[in-house]
C-alpha cells in the first residue's frame, strides 16, 4: 500500500519524514521494536501524519510547536509531546541533517 502523504514537495514532506524519524527513535528505545513500529507508535504517527496533512497553513506552516492552531486532540498532543521531548535531542546522533533542518525550521515566522 503506498503512503499517499510521502507525493508532498518541499518542507511538507520533510516535516513528515521528521516526524517518522521521531516516532522510530522512540518506539527503539521505549518498546524494543526494530524496523518497524509498534501498534501504538504507528497508530500516533499515522493520526500526526494524517493531522499534518489536512493543515490549513500548508507548504507555509512553521513547525507545530509555534503554530498558533494546535489541530491535535489533547490525550494525542501529550503523546506527541512524549516522543519529542525524548527524540529531539537524540535526532542529532540519529538523523542530523533532519534535525539541522527542523531547528532552523523552527525559526521561520508564523
Amino acid at each position: 500500500m503506498q503512503d499517499p502523504h510521502r507525493s508532498e514537495p518541499g518542507y511538507l514532506a520533510r516535516e513528515k519524514r521528521t516526524f517518522r524519524a521521531m516516532v522510530h527513535v522512540y518506539c527503539r528505545a521505549h518498546h524494543g521494536t526494530t524496523g518497524s513500529l509498534c501498534s501504538e507508535c504507528q497508530l500516533l504517527c499515522d493520526y500526526a501524519l494524517s493531522r499534518l496533512y489536512r493543515c490549513p497553513y500548508g507548504a507555509e506552516k512553521t513547525t507545530c510547536v509555534n503554530c498558533p492552531t494546535h489541530c491535535y486532540k489533547p490525550a494525542m498532543r501529550d503523546q506527541v509531546k512524549t516522543v519529542m521531548r525524548y527524540a529531539g535531542p537524540r535526532m542529532l546522533f540519529h538523523h542530523p541533517i533532519l534535525a539541522l533542518l527542523h531547528m532552523l525550521d523552527g525559526l521561520r515566522k508564523r
